[in-house]
């Protein structure tokens, strides 16, 4: 199963004025930036959750329950934010790896915050309990139709804000980013996956013939901590031919400098792994090449950077 561009056009249409328009910025010739960490909670997430939350609350199932998700820390944060918005409580689980930076945001949201496991897949469980005995809106970081359909707008804007480009380099943890914009960009632009060599999600899944579950470790683990890659994001890969690179924990760090450097860019970990690609050299654009790279989030700490 994969999410129809006519529900990433319909998503655009429902989030409207609930989510940020995150500029583009050209920094070289044939480089530009989606400065996606502008977006409100620091991240491309609350595009997914104000779809997910809007479409349920359109069909009648956003109740004063309200919703309960599971996160490392950015799928929570939208969660909060979206649920605050709409008047309804939210529960959030997460790791407890999770950065105190994050933890501190999602209560100032005043989401009721609940530290299980070790990683994401750990947390997720207990979220799903606490659906079933409260009868809670289940709100998936990743591998929910509505939530891929609303992180797909982040590519119709690409579209209409970047002009002429040939490549999109997309970050991925579980994959819902990655499934939406090729959704969306389909046949205007090829989509490259870059993961960390320490969780590759879509690596293992295109040299499986499907997701399967696998280790989750390094510094990026906070934001792309996905145990295994989603179905509709591997669905979305096969359809529109993306493919994934891998960059070391080294390339991580010194993008994320680098984009602080250069650009004045304080993004986490996960969001330097798309740029790390270009930095490192893991991808050379052929010559004449346009390449937007996706800058996906901000929630770190700048005391970090070097």
């Amino acid at each position: 199963m994969t999410v129809s561009v006519d529900a990433v056009r319909a998503a655009a249409e429902r989030i409207a004025g609930r989510v940020r328009r995150t500029p583009v910025i050209q920094v070289a010739p044939g480089l530009i930036l989606k400065l996606e960490l502008l977006q409100h909670t620091g991240s491309f997430k609350p595009r997914g959750a104000f779809n997910r939350l809007l479409t349920a609350k359109e069909a009648g199932e956003l109740t004063g329950q309200g919703v309960v998700a599971a996160s490392g820390g950015n799928a929570g944060l939208a969660a909060a934010y979206a649920a605050r918005e709409l008047g309804v409580p939210a529960r959030i689980f997460v790791p407890v790896t999770t950065p105190a930076p994050k933890l501190t945001k999602l209560r100032i949201l005043g989401a009721e915050v609940i530290q299980a496991g070790n990683e994401y897949a750990e947390a997720y469980q207990v979220a799903l309990e606490a659906r079933d005995a409260t009868g809670a809106l289940l709100l998936h970081a990743y591998d929910q139709p509505e939530v891929v359909a609303g992180q797909g707008t982040l590519g119709l804007e690409l579209l209409e804000q970047a002009g002429m480009f040939d490549t999109v380099l997309v970050a991925v943890g579980g994959g819902g980013l990655i499934a939406g914009i090729a959704t969306a960009l389909r046949d205007n632009a090829r989509v490259v996956g870059v993961e960390p060599e320490l969780a590759p999600t879509l690596h293992r899944a295109l040299e499986a013939g499907q997701p399967v579950d696998g280790p989750v470790g390094g510094i990026a683990a906070d934001s792309l901590g996905a145990r295994r890659l989603g179905d509709l994001a591997f669905a979305a890969a096969r359809e529109y031919a993306v493919p994934s690179l891998l960059v070391d924990e080294d390339a991580i760090v010194a993008a994320r400098n680098e984009l602080w450097h250069q650009y004045h860019l304080a993004v986490e970990h996960g969001a330097a792994v798309a740029y790390a690609a270009l930095a490192s050299g893991v991808y050379k654009p052929a010559a004449g090449e346009r390449v937007v790279v996706v800058v996906c989030g901000a929630n770190t700490d700048p005391a970090t950077l070097r």
